[in-house]
């Protein structure tokens, strides 16, 4: 049997046994397949992430006034009075951090693009399963891939809200209470959310191979 964990539910489905356990049934081999959490949020966040990176490495010219700005990046002309780091304040005091946190976004989205080729690639489909199940090396390459670009993510958007902490909020505090819910902290915190989702689900899942491996154990099913 294949054992693959999706969300907090593991799911085993036949396959051809190599080994027999002492029992005579077939041993659970660990594979992956992701969550439909997973896929709705790569599907949603990678767009969004190309397109926001976009708008930082090409500044100034994808800036208002700039010929880039219309009509791809014309929301940025908001966004970046709500968060002065998007803003010409930053760019104008020459601040490296917005660009440093874009230059990481191609890093993590690379990884997370290389993970969905894998996963569509290598992935098997499996009667009665909305996703496709990896197994083997690609399985164990693409969980690391994604799992290292979640805590990328996780990582780097913990700094980002630090940094205001740590700095007085001094490009957002001037902001009233109800814009900045609706305009930062939401659409901020869902890339603490879904990474961390994915953090604990995936890490699972390595845990789980790691253990199989090291002690010649069978994956159980939860």
């Amino acid at each position: 049997m294949v054992t693959t964990r999706s969300g907090s539910k593991a799911h085993t489905t036949p396959t051809t046994p190599t080994t027999s356990s002492s029992s005579g049934a077939p041993p659970k081999l660990w594979a992956h397949a992701p969550s439909q959490i997973t896929l709705f949020w790569l599907a949603l966040s990678l767009p969004l992430v190309i397109w926001d990176s976009g708008y930082v490495l090409l500044r100034p010219l994808t800036m208002e006034g700039g010929p880039l700005h219309w009509p791809l990046y014309t929301p940025y002309k908001l966004y970046g009075e709500v968060d002065h780091v998007y803003g010409w304040k930053a760019f104008h005091a020459r601040n490296g951090f917005t660009s440093a946190q874009g230059a990481l976004n191609v890093v993590e989205t690379a990884l997370y693009l290389v993970y969905v080729y894998i996963y569509l690639g290598s992935g098997a489909a499996v009667a009665g399963r909305a996703t496709r199940v990896l197994s083997g090396r690609p399985a164990a390459l693409a969980i690391v891939l994604a799992f290292s670009a979640a805590v990328m993510t996780l990582s780097k958007t913990a700094l980002y809200w630090l940094q205001e902490y740590f700095s007085g909020f001094d490009n957002v505090g001037h902001n009233s209470m109800p814009d900045l819910v609706l305009m930062w902290i939401i659409p901020n915190g869902l890339w603490l959310i879904f990474p961390s989702y994915i953090i604990y689900v995936m890490g699972g899942e390595i845990i789980d191979g790691l253990t199989a491996a090291s002690t010649g154990t069978a994956v159980k099913s939860e």
